[in-house]
């Protein structure tokens, strides 16, 4: 494992880097602001389950494969922007319907609920070929590769999975502390039916933009 200094490194700049507003902290923002805090944190767990299996692959050798080849990468970015798409569209019409059963004296109620929220997000995450490449071009800094020679791939791996797992859980510590500010927003809005379908009609947006961003992503040169 790396020495204390170069964890300590990795630490902090694993930290910064979960602090920074990125796809995944827009994507739990806008889950919450259309389905409620629950719908947040399930979708910030379940981006962090996503996110392990590209440290997974990473460990194993399976991301840089697919970095390799700009066949998978294209494929597996357009599978994850379509999805992503698909998610804002049909959060942008849920918007009316939500907003019509509260001006009917209904309650709001969840827009997919915490299960598909979760599902939701290990998809979102799992299927960004941006987030493999991330963890093969940051994580490899720390790695010691002092083992001895029988052990070597053993240790790197487990090197990487360890520091990956770090990485994944700064981030959704981060993703669950945005996914409680979203709501406060979201519960000052409640009772308004105008203030509900506009919050998630932006929702639906941002998922929308961040599905056309990753769709216009480049194949990273690592």
């Amino acid at each position: 494992m790396p020495d204390l200094t170069q964890f300590a490194l990795y630490f902090a700049a694993a930290f910064l880097l979960a602090i920074t507003p990125g796809p995944g902290i827009f994507y739990v923002a806008a889950r919450t602001l259309a389905g409620g805090r629950a719908e947040g944190i399930a979708s910030s767990f379940g981006t962090g389950l996503g996110g392990m299996v590209h440290v997974l692959a990473g460990s194993l050798g399976v991301s840089a494969i697919v970095l390799a080849s700009a066949e998978l990468f294209t494929a597996l970015k357009l599978i994850g922007a379509l999805y992503l798409v698909w998610l804002g569209f049909r959060t942008f019409q849920s918007a009316r319907r939500e907003a019509k059963t509260m001006l009917e004296g209904g309650t709001l109620s969840p827009a997919v609920g915490t299960g598909r929220a979760f599902r939701e997000g290990v998809l979102v995450e799992a299927l960004n070929p941006k987030t493999a490449a991330f963890f093969l071009a940051f994580i490899p800094q720390f790695v010691n590769l002092g083992a001895g020679h029988v052990a070597l791939q053993f240790m790197v791996a487990l090197q990487f999975m360890v520091l990956g797992f770090i990485s994944v859980t700064l981030n959704t510590v981060a993703d669950v502390v945005v996914a409680f500010a979203a709501s406060r927003i979201r519960q000052g809005a409640a009772g308004r039916a105008s203030t509900i379908r506009r919050l998630r009609e932006a929702s639906g947006c941002a998922m929308i933009a961040l599905g056309m961003g990753l769709a216009i992503a480049k194949r990273p040169a690592l």
